[in-house]
């Protein structure tokens, strides 16, 4: 989403940067519409935002926080007046988070407003931007969205549907749009899919377009199908309708979806993400057995993994540790003691399960190592006799440029470390990642799976589907 990226000091996980939803013909727009931003809110937690139209005026609200923080109160709901919305949830990759980048943004052209909400990363974002700012373009954020809207203005196509795609012909990177005009909801995904689109039905007939599966369930409506790599949606009163104006690709939807980013219960491109997991942990117990007392997850990401191992390896599962949900990314730690101290925040060890025992601890990545050399740590001082750390990716070796906040490639553990080394710095008597084979296999394990479907695993392979970004021409 931004141009600027720094991955936070006080964490460990890759982040997903973004999440949008989009409602057409609906009563309560607004609400149903804070209802799945709430759903996707794993997506990004720092900021959210909704704009209404009501069929003569847009409304927005946007803020910093959570959802439930900024649209929990029913007078700032009744502000939102309009039968279409679209909202978006915001995780940032620079350091400070500002009001003018939260996101969805409105433009008001010559033939009407427009709410845009952007999920994924442009990777020709500076150049572009450098250009518009030569001829005049004044920037008000520093969000790539903002470089899409300044190249609709510019179009010289006449209606908004020809507008966006002469602009995203210009673009090059990852990005799942949800726009409103005053006339319709339009959605669209990269050519590349790599970052996830769904298309679903309430039973009234209203249109939702949303990032995952999860934001129906919550509303109560129906799951249609995904939006293709590629494909442009349009639903106005007319119905739905697709085209598909962009060069076909192989799909290479980010396979990290599938191992940490989409919520357990999403469906992502026809494969349950639980699924996945679980059969991540299946594997994984293949591939790197150890004899054990107890499989513990890393919660809370780890929990489908590590009940996939220990039922694999007919080991007992224990939640040993024990994860405060009431601690917030933004927690002030303010001496080297606290900051010392912080994964304490989010995590206690169950001592029951650990103590006198040899444990498995199953997590879902690991970035720089920090979180886990202090988890590990953790565990063995609660006792437990063995530790073996077991993670369900491959070593992240390269940084992702498509919408994924990760450190650069100097600060991954991977890229420096080679596995002894890595099990030595931890301080586990044994530690495994599953293979990209296994990662492929457990993907592929379904029913209704594509054989020929192609993910985006640059930051395990570097093999990145998209190329270095190129000066383009945008007159």
């Amino acid at each position: 989403m931004l141009t600027t990226r720094q991955f936070a000091n006080n964490d460990d996980h890759l982040h997903e940067e973004c999440g949008v939803f989009g409602i057409y013909n609906h009563a309560e727009a607004a609400s149903y519409t804070a209802l799945g931003l709430h759903a996707l809110q794993h997506r990004g937690q720092e900021a959210a935002g909704i704009i209404t139209f009501d069929g003569k005026h847009f409304h927005s609200h946007h803020n910093l926080g959570h959802v439930a923080d900024i649209f929990g109160s029913e007078n700032i709901i009744k502000t939102l007046r309009g039968h279409m919305a679209v909202g978006h949830v915001r995780y940032s990759t620079t350091g400070e988070t500002l009001i003018r980048n939260v996101q969805p943004l409105f433009a008001d052209f010559e033939f009407g407003g427009v709410a845009i909400g952007h999920n994924g990363n442009l990777t020709n974002t500076m150049t572009i931007r450098k250009q518009l700012v030569g001829r005049g373009c004044l920037f008000q954020s520093t969000t790539d969205t903002e470089v899409i809207i300044h190249l609709i203005a510019i179009s010289s196509y006449s209606t908004f549907e020809e507008r966006i795609i002469d602009a995203l012909h210009k673009v090059e990177g990852a990005y799942s749009l949800v726009a409103m005009t005053q006339k319709s909801m339009i959605g669209v995904r990269d050519p590349f899919g790599i970052r996830p689109l769904i298309l679903g039905q309430m039973p009234n007939g209203s249109w939702i377009i949303a990032s995952e599966t999860c934001a129906l369930d919550i509303v109560g409506a129906n799951f249609i199908r995904d939006v293709d790599p590629g494909e442009l949606v349009i639903v106005n009163q007319t119905g739905l309708r697709s085209i598909k104006p962009f060069t076909k690709s192989r799909s290479w939807l980010c396979i990290f979806e599938y191992i940490y980013f989409a919520r357990p219960d999403s469906i992502i491109d026809g494969i349950s993400v639980y699924g996945v997991r679980n059969r991540l942990g299946n594997i994984l117990a293949q591939e790197s057995f150890v004899d054990a007392d107890v499989v513990i997850p890393v919660p809370d990401s780890g929990v489908p993994a590590a009940l996939g191992y220990a039922t694999k390896a007919n080991i007992p599962f224990e939640l040993g540790i024990i994860r405060n949900h009431y601690i917030g990314r933004t927690f002030i730690e303010p001496t080297e003691t606290i900051r010392h101290l912080s994964v304490k925040l989010k995590h206690n060890v169950n001592r029951v399960s650990v103590f006198g025992k040899r444990v498995i601890l199953v997590d879902d990545s690991i970035v720089r190592g920090t979180t886990s050399i202090k988890i590990v740590e953790m565990i063995r001082q609660a006792g437990a006799t063995e530790v073996h750390m077991r993670i369900s990716s491959p070593p992240i070796m390269h940084s992702c440029f498509y919408g994924i906040d990760t450190p650069e490639q100097e600060k991954l553990l991977s890229f420096n470390y080679n596995i002894t080394q890595i099990t030595k710095l931890l301080g586990v008597d044994s530690l495994a990642f599953i293979s990209i084979d296994g990662l492929y296999q457990a993907v592929e394990e379904t029913e209704n799976t594509d054989k020929h479907l192609k993910f985006c695993d640059a930051c395990f392979t570097g093999d990145y589907p998209i190329v270095q970004p190129t000066l383009q021409c945008i007159d």
